[in-house]
């Protein structure tokens, strides 16, 4: 109760939400502000866990009213200057160069990690590095080299491979950009027991994502698959129709249709008729195998 008091209050001393996007990701993260005249495009600087960073807005501001989610909002700290986007592009250019000088000395300190990213924070007191690794990793050496060469604070950040493809995107199988680039902020494990339980052919590369793993909307389904075959009977059970043995051949969830087979017939049958089939008697199930 006290953590949704405070969280209350602190949003309460700011009228507006908006979003913002940062190095032109497609992700938005939520800022709070007083600010009811920023427009989409709109440059501004925040200070987020990593630092001191230039975001751009994505959609005119909300009322705080209209907020939902239970985590504390940082306010944006001001509009952008010319010399703070200037100060931007020049820290993207030393970027590209620091993490050069990065991989020259992964390179010779015959460290296992592969590089992806490396970005400085607005003021430059940070250069944040992003790399895949298999194992763990002894970069101690690594990082007394770049804090003696490159001035400032070295963070190196271990990611997945699904980290790795939130931050490059890209178009998932259903055309829309990557969930985990848009909104996704936690990734959970994803069995195959949930391609089965929704009934899909198990071919690993047509039911994997951009990091090589089975896609996360496997799991936005699952539970809707799960209670839904409950009210549908179980393929290869065997019943009686009319009189004639059979046995159900498949089961498809999202249609609401039940195809029962024998020898001699192929009959499908909506889940609405096979109830009814079975109150009136005409569907009698058996446990024969």
């Amino acid at each position: 109760m006290n953590d949704e008091m405070n969280l209350q209050s602190e949003n309460n001393t700011y009228k507006y939400f908006v979003p913002l996007v940062f190095n032109n990701e497609g992700k938005r993260y939520f800022f709070s502000t007083n600010d009811a005249e920023l427009m989409p495009g709109d440059k501004v600087v925040v200070e987020t866990v990593r630092g001191y960073e230039l975001g751009v807005i994505s959609d005119r501001p909300k009322e705080m009213s209209d907020y939902s989610a239970k985590f504390d909002l940082r306010p944006i700290l001001y509009r952008a200057s010319e010399e703070d986007y200037e100060q931007y592009l020049s820290n993207l250019e030393l970027a590209e160069e620091s993490l050069a000088f990065t991989e020259r000395e992964v390179d010779r300190l015959g460290l296992e990690m592969n590089l992806i990213s490396g970005e400085y924070t607005l003021d430059r007191a940070k250069f944040i590095v992003t790399y895949l690794a298999d194992h763990r990793v002894d970069f101690r050496e690594l990082l007394r080299t770049m804090a003696s060469q490159l001035k400032t604070r070295i963070e190196l950040r271990q990611i997945g491979t699904r980290d790795k493809a939130k931050m490059i995107g890209g178009i998932g199988i259903c055309g829309l950009p990557l969930c985990c680039t848009t909104w996704m902020n936690e990734f959970d494990g994803i069995s195959i027991n949930r391609a089965k339980n929704q009934m899909l052919a198990l071919n690993i590369p047509k039911i994997s994502g951009h990091c090589g793993k089975l896609v996360c909307c496997l799991a936005f389904e699952d539970d809707y698959y799960t209670e839904a075959k409950k009210q549908m009977p179980r393929p290869n059970q065997a019943l009686t129709y009319n009189g004639d043995e059979f046995r159900v051949n498949s089961i498809n969830v999202i249609s609401k249709t039940i195809v029962i087979t024998n020898s001699d017939a192929r009959i499908t049958l909506s889940l609405e008729d096979y109830n009814n089939a079975l109150k009136s008697g005409a569907i009698k199930t058996g446990n024969r195998k």
